[in-house]
């Protein structure tokens, strides 16, 4: 049975707020944000899927991604997430960006800063993902883009892929 996913949106403050309980330790939850052979089985919403093209998991590291379709195309941009301050089965921020095959930041597209919690509870792990948005214009085009849909399906293929 799948568990609730809180999804806040704060206009005023340009930021979302995601909250999901994953009956998983805190290592398995974290080894699966933190390693790219396990983002690629759930970062995506079906029959899309993630395939990293590269990651580099530490502070000023990068984690670079396409996402691809049931019939192998790609989107045109890629994704692009720098990482910040990491702690060890505690929390982990990235500024995340679209770029191009190489690398280059697309700077006409917006980018979100991303810092994601992760608690032992009673029931497993608790993970909160706080999204900082440039302005409240930014925040509206990603979540018209179809952000909130996706990234919820992506976690709840997550609690499926951990048997949660």
């Amino acid at each position: 049975m799948e568990s609730t996913i809180i999804f806040n949106k704060d206009f005023d403050a340009a930021s979302t707020y995601v909250m999901k309980i994953y009956k998983a330790d805190v290592s398995t939850v974290w080894d699966h944000f933190t390693q790219s052979e396990l983002l690629d089985l759930w970062w995506g919403p079906k029959p899309w899927k993630c395939e990293t093209l590269k990651q580099d998991f530490r502070e000023g590291g990068i984690w670079m991604y396409a996402m691809v379709g049931p019939n192998g195309e790609k989107v045109p941009m890629y994704s692009q997430s720098q990482y910040g301050e990491i702690t060890e089965h505690r929390s982990l921020d990235w500024m995340s960006a679209f770029c191009d095959e190489k690398g280059n930041i697309m700077e006409d597209f917006p980018r979100s800063k991303w810092l994601i919690g992760f608690t032992g509870v009673e029931e497993g792990t608790k993970v909160t993902i706080n999204i900082h948005y440039h302005s409240q214009e930014v925040m509206k085009k990603i979540l018209d883009m179809g952000f909130e849909e996706g990234f919820k399906m992506g976690l709840t293929q997550l609690e499926e892929l951990i048997g949660s």
